[in-house]
């Protein structure tokens, strides 16, 4: 019993390891200039890529049906091995292994990586949502997909630490090898447990507390060693160790459950030697009908649970297609999530044509800052007892309004507005991400998660091309040439108008869809 429960948070450490190396598309920005000089690429052929990254979540639903119908494990390993495939043909390109590949044959190398990430994703919620109970659930797939903000943040610490001159080649040879090696050790323990009895709740509460203190703390340090003032003062191997160390501290949890399950044991046992008042017939119905006491009770907290879980409906794709509900969260999500991770895919570019050398600070910043957004919503969710509980949607409107803020504070040219801004989109992009987990589950149901979910973040490549294209316009139209590159603030000027616009206007869609759910949600209260 208490063994379960160990494996049961020992799973959830196996997830938040493949989440922190599953956010390979994240580390673009870190090395698209010298992939674009590399491969001499245009800015329009540069975004292609960018586009394509995100265009393998167009095939995510894929990913949702095999969890359906194979072994999740494997699952886990055939995401891992497209992006084997997709990184590592690419790296042996620039390594000069292969000399026959088209820009085509990269694009669609980019769009079969991009899929991987959606098949570790879908093991990792499914795995989340099936092993915690209701009202543990949401709480550890927050917890859990925080740690995809720290990917970029991982990766470009070990290129500082190995490479510092072969940036691009070391991206895609990490990439590609690097979440294979994780999903191989994780495989054993992310799988779903069979029979995870109930706990008493204040020992899943303190779990979950010194997890998030151990998340809190690991992101602390993130953010301060992406600072330049700090980072200058450490070593990059040695930020490189502390990111590392601090990945192997959630092993802390289930060791403790484990620890507490043996010398729960050896105390029971010694107690049962000291028992002789009662007969053994006695014992046994004194066990039996305690044993029933305790399943009625657990049957009505199951209940009362699911009613709580805030699930208005639970439907398939083809009925959450015909729902305005489904277009309205669509959009939303398409100038909210999307909109800020066309921004971050385009960080490189960005800081490269306001002068600013120090990318890989830039985009360690915006992962930092992404990781604590996406973990937000958890730390909010498990510690406010209030009776007032805001909506999924109501939260996306608080979040959607300083991320369109964001875009015109980047038009003053300065490295404050540019780290202030990237900063508040990092947090609020990662937030929403989060937000959504959760706000497709009770929406639409936990039934159907899998293929439901991937179905709307289909709207990332949408957004990528949309929004990428119209930056890549504005780019070539703008500013000063040289050697196809633009420099000046008129580079991406119109481009942050637009999009604070659109943001602002999709702050009013996640303002209507929160009207359409109000009642829902006060229902769940």
């Amino acid at each position: 019993m208490r063994t379960s429960t160990a494996f049961q948070w020992l799973s959830l450490v196996g997830i938040i390891w493949l989440q922190s190396i599953n956010g390979t598309n994240t580390n673009f920005p870190a090395y698209s200039s010298q992939l674009k000089q590399l491969l001499s690429m245009s800015q329009f052929q540069l975004n292609n890529l960018a586009f394509a990254s995100d265009a393998g979540k167009l095939f995510g639903f894929f990913s949702g049906m095999a969890a359906f119908h194979l072994p999740l494990w494997l699952v886990l390993m055939i995401g891992s091995t497209l992006g084997l495939i997709g990184y590592g043909v690419q790296y042996l390109f620039i390594s000069n292994q292969i000399s026959s590949l088209s820009y085509w044959h990269v694009f669609l190398l980019t769009v079969l990586a991009g899929n991987s990430i959606c098949w570790i994703n879908t093991v990792c919620y499914v795995i989340t949502i099936r092993n915690f109970s209701s009202d543990h659930r949401q709480v550890a797939v927050g917890l859990t997909t925080s740690y995809q903000g720290l990917s970029a943040k991982i990766f470009t610490s070990i290129v500082d630490a190995v490479s510092l001159h072969k940036k691009a080649k070391t991206f895609l040879f990490l990439n590609s090898f690097l979440p294979l090696i994780v999903a191989l050790i994780a495989a054993p323990v992310v799988r779903e447990i069979e029979a995870v009895t109930t706990r008493p709740k204040h020992i899943m509460s303190v779990g979950f507390v010194v997890m998030f203190v151990i998340t809190i703390a690991t992101g602390i340090y993130a953010v301060m060693s992406s600072l330049e003032f700090v980072s200058s003062k450490i070593s990059p191997l040695g930020s490189l160790i502390g990111m590392l160390v601090s990945l192997l501290f959630p092993l802390l949890v289930p060791l403790s459950m484990k620890i507490n399950a043996l010398v729960g044991s050896w105390h029971k046992n010694r107690e049962k030697q000291r028992v002789y008042h009662f007969t053994s017939e006695e014992s046994h119905d004194d066990e039996g009908r305690i044993e029933n006491e305790v399943k009625e009770g657990e049957d009505s907290r199951e209940v009362n649970q699911e009613v709580g879980i805030g699930i208005r409906e639970e439907i398939g794709v083809k009925l959450m297609l015909r729902r305005i509900d489904f277009w309205l969260y669509f959009f939303v999500y398409l100038f909210g999530a999307t909109l800020g991770l066309v921004f971050l895919n385009n960080l490189g570019q960005i800081a490269e044509s306001r002068g600013y050398s120090r990318t890989s600070s830039l985009v360690s910043l915006s992962s930092s800052f992404g990781f604590f957004g996406r973990l937000m919503p958890s730390i909010v969710d498990y510690f406010y007892r209030g009776k007032c509980t805001i909506s999924r949607p109501a939260s996306m409107v608080a979040l959607m309004a300083p991320t369109a803020g964001s875009f015109f504070l980047l038009l003053h040219n300065t490295n404050l507005a540019l780290y202030v801004g990237t900063a508040i989109i990092g947090v609020c992009t990662g937030a929403i991400t989060s937000i959504s987990v959760s706000t497709t589950t009770e929406l639409f149901g936990t039934k159907n998660f899998s293929v439901n979910h991937n179905v709307v973040v289909a709207n990332i490549p949408v957004g990528s091309f949309l929004f990428g294209y119209l930056a890549a316009f504005v780019y070539h139209k703008g500013g000063h040439h040289e050697h196809g590159k633009c420099m000046g603030m008129e580079c991406y000027r119109d481009t942050f108008i637009i999009w604070g616009s659109l943001c602002f206007f999709g702050t009013f869609l996640a303002f209507v869809l929160h009207v359409r759910t109000r009642k829902f949600y006060s229902y769940k209260l």
